[in-house]
């Protein structure tokens, strides 16, 4: 009651309007939410994802036989070799590691900035990044100790954490926030929020992402036709390159569901379409050679890699023409403009 009225009061005082309200002192306009801002449990998110960088680096480290492991391709009695199966990519293929780790690294450096301690979308996409971190050191353990069975449960749990990440990064935008519900973004550019520090999140977020998964999805291709292979599956019947073939063309599908459903996002479909053009020049030169194989993946990376292309160029031709319909029904909405007494004169 005294708070209402007189002293403290909304209209004076240390009310809304001055003091510690929401327009200034420690409230909401200015307060908590503000860059750098942020709890006990968003210095947390950046640790966790830190710390799961260095795991995954270290593993890496071990899983090239730097750190006195076992190369991946001779581990596990060489099952995952260039020339284990016929979904083997060549060993070059692995160089798509490199700008992976780089991008994964710079991110876990990136957000540890005092300005991503409280952004709502590092909060979003923190611990399901730092997942696929730990799941990846997990899957290179795994093949060193020679379980090709539980490295196959590794990464398919690694590839369903990356479409749940990229799945969250698409429904978010550098810069944006929470909107009504939870874990939906609305997509909100602060001004203070530059234009070069949204590429470089979209760099270091959806494009370490986008390669991540689209190398992932090759990956778990091989690695599943590894695990049957030595399980000695006999297919149903039907002939090794037959089943090869299939699952090159599954993989292909995916590379177009993908350009579909991200709406042309290069950085999978780059990355798939390499993993695929790899298992072609394995088939072809490589020891197990197929041909069949071999030109149906070459076909397979330059089909994912020409929709791609077309899915991005046309979504980038309705965007505009989307705005601009937005905008018209938003004044539309507004109606009819209040006459003022200048115009009434001017009339």
């Amino acid at each position: 009651m005294i708070g209402s009225t007189s002293g403290g009061g909304a209209s004076s005082g240390g009310g809304a309007a001055s003091g510690g309200g929401a327009v200034s002192g420690g409230g909401t306009a200015s307060g908590g939410t503000g860059a750098g801002a942020g709890t006990g449990r968003d210095t947390a998110r950046q640790v966790v994802v830190l710390v799961s960088a260095i795991i995954a680096v270290v593993g890496s480290f071990i899983g090239s036989g730097a750190a006195g492991g076992t190369p991946i391709a001779q581990a596990a009695n060489g099952a995952l070799g260039a020339d284990a199966t016929l979904i083997a990519p060549a060993v070059p293929a692995f160089a798509i590691w490199t700008p992976i780790y780089l991008g994964l690294v710079a991110y876990a450096v990136w957000q540890l900035l005092p300005r991503q301690r409280a952004d709502a979308r590092q909060h979003i996409l923190g611990y399901p990044i730092a997942l696929t971190l730990l799941l990846n050191a997990a899957w290179i353990l795994s093949v060193q100790a020679g379980l090709l069975a539980l490295s196959a449960v590794v990464i398919v749990l690694l590839l369903a954490a990356l479409c749940w990440a990229f799945s969250l990064s698409q429904r978010t935008r550098p810069g944006t926030r929470p909107g009504g519900r939870r874990g939906d973004s609305s997509r909100v550019e602060p001004a203070d929020r530059s234009r070069f520090g949204r590429l470089v999140e979209t760099l270091l977020v959806d494009g370490t992402l986008g390669l991540y998964l689209g190398w992932v999805s090759i990956a778990t291709a091989a690695n599943l036709t590894a695990l049957f292979q030595q399980a000695g599956f006999a297919g149903f019947g039907w002939l090794p390159e037959a089943w090869g073939v299939a699952i090159v063309v599954v993989a292909g599908l995916v590379g177009v569901l993908l350009a579909f459903s991200d709406r042309g996002r290069l950085a999978p479909a780059a990355a798939l379409a390499w993993g695929l053009a790899w298992v072609g020049v394995s088939r072809l030169t490589g020891s197990l050679d197929s041909a069949a194989v071999g030109f149906t993946a070459l076909a397979a990376a330059v089909v994912v890699l020409l929709i791609t292309v077309i899915v991005r160029v046309s979504t980038a031709r309705r965007e505009p023409s989307a705005a601009g319909e937005r905008a018209g029904e938003a004044r539309a909405s507004a109606g009819p403009r209040v006459t003022g007494a200048g115009d009434e004169a001017r009339a």
